[in-house]
């Protein structure tokens, strides 16, 4: 079941390789998460020390379930695989336009998983076709239900 998607990502990048890593979260964060007061668009991945970090993902506290501590909506989040997986990545990501971003939280049973994906950017004329291409999408969708929606007359 997901949580909460980064869009701007599939249109800022072109997506190499996905990978799913789990996410430590304190525990007002998990009610907060279930409550649907979490945000992805502006989150990143930075590797520091050969660990991944998540920077960005904003979760904003639910005023009953964080009275006794202060939470703070931006905290950085460590995120949890396998040590061979993350030496592959920042293996990489030390190649030139390489970078991590995350896609999307998810529930995996009872946890709270990420999709993060190796990317590289996109320059302008990529993003204006991504444009073109989803405009077009857009109206043939529209052609066909007036095509098939009006009688035709004969």
């Amino acid at each position: 079941m997901s949580i909460a998607e980064n869009r701007k990502a599939l249109f800022n990048y072109h997506i190499e390789e996905r990978f799913e890593a789990g996410v430590m979260l304190e525990g007002w964060e998990v009610k907060a998460i279930r409550a649907g007061q979490v945000q992805l668009t502006d989150g990143y991945v930075v590797i520091k020390n050969g660990e991944l970090f998540l920077i960005g993902l904003r979760i904003n506290a639910l005023r009953s379930a964080s009275t006794h501590i202060s939470p703070d909506a931006d905290r950085t989040k460590k995120l949890l695989m396998h040590r061979e997986q993350i030496r592959k990545l920042i293996g990489k990501t030390e190649q030139k336009g390489y970078t991590l971003v995350p896609l999307n939280l998810h529930f995996k049973g009872s946890y709270v998983k990420a999709d993060i994906a190796l990317a590289k950017g996109k320059a302008e004329h990529d993003k204006r076709n991504t444009i073109k291409d989803r405009d077009w999408a857009r109206e043939q969708g529209r052609l066909m239900r007036h095509k098939v929606s009006s009688p035709s007359k004969d």
